[in-house]
């Protein structure tokens, strides 16, 4: 049989095959080959009659992430807000620095449109290529186009604690009733509820991971300074333009980057997020990045 693996917790995986939940062990020899199943991924089973069965079988990955375990995204939808915790660009910008890495398309929700509406970093996104929604869960304004643009994908949420990824999920499915956290008036943030990382099926067909927040996400710079330019994708028209073809884009003579940025062609804080991504993947030892490359061309 073939399936999904809806869910891994302390050695089991749940693997959706066609409707049927098999609970697996995975075989011996992932741990000797050091592979380990991931949420989302494609594998074959060995069911038995009792509904156990064991993982034989890793189909190949279409992408992979690791903080969080996940695989095989479509989507990723970034879950951001004005209000109440107020969501740093940075944030938003290193997720997608990583998805882009993985041929991943990144879908920015601003939640909580209601109460605050992030007008400028709204139409940053829209302008800078990425599918940009406005959307609030409590008065449903944005859901339906929301549930239109992931229709049949495989996505996850991510976002900073509190935004409301698992409110999103509870407006689009009623049915899930996943844990809300409140958020603390005080700190300006929310509860992790999201302990482990589980798929979950829409009535259109999508699938869906509600993920921890952006602390546990890709932690560690997941790509090389050299490359870093084309996670930047507003940047792409311009790189053929720069008087250096070793041109960096941060302080350089005649960099057809920075006088985008000028112009406002580019977003300040865009650019922002690129020098201080930039600035960390510097700081990645050359065995790890030697690691990274070897990753990417796989």
């Amino acid at each position: 049989m073939e399936g999904i693996i809806f869910k891994a917790l302390s050695g089991f995986y749940y693997v959706d095959c066609d409707g049927q939940t098999v609970t697996c062990r995975a075989r011996g020899k992932f741990r000797h080959e050091k592979v380990s199943p991931l949420v989302g991924d494609r594998v074959k089973v060995t069911a038995q009659i009792d509904g156990t069965g064991t993982v034989d079988a890793i189909l190949p990955r279409k992408n992979e992430f690791w903080r969080p375990a996940v695989a095989n995204i479509d989507d990723l939808v970034i879950v951001a807000s004005g209000a109440t915790p107020v969501t740093d660009p940075f944030l938003i910008d290193r997720v997608v620095a990583v998805a882009e890495r993985q041929g991943c398309e990144c879908v920015i929700c601003f939640n909580k449109w209601d109460l605050e509406q992030p007008q400028v970093l709204y139409e940053t996104y829209t302008a800078a290529g990425f599918p940009t929604l406005r959307v609030s869960a409590e008065t449903g304004e944005g859901l339906e186009e929301l549930f239109s643009l992931i229709s049949g994908k495989v996505c996850a949420f991510t976002g900073n604690s509190g935004v409301g990824k698992s409110s999103i999920l509870n407006a689009l499915e009623p049915d899930f009733d996943l844990q809300v956290g409140d958020v603390s008036e005080k700190l300006g943030r929310g509860r992790h509820t999201t302990r482990h990382v589980e798929l979950f099926r829409l009535k259109n067909g999508t699938v869906v991971a509600d993920t921890p927040g952006f602390a546990s996400f890709e932690e560690e710079p997941d790509y090389v300074p050299e490359e870093l330019q084309y996670a930047f994708r507003e940047f792409t028209p311009y790189l053929e333009k720069c008087r250096f073809l070793d041109c960096v884009h941060m302080k350089e003579k005649g960099c057809a980057i920075l006088e985008a940025v000028a112009r406002g062609e580019i977003a300040q804080t865009r650019h922002d997020s690129y020098i201080r991504l930039y600035q960390q993947a510097k700081e990645i030892p050359e065995w790890r990045r030697k690691g990274l490359d070897g990753a990417k061309s796989k």
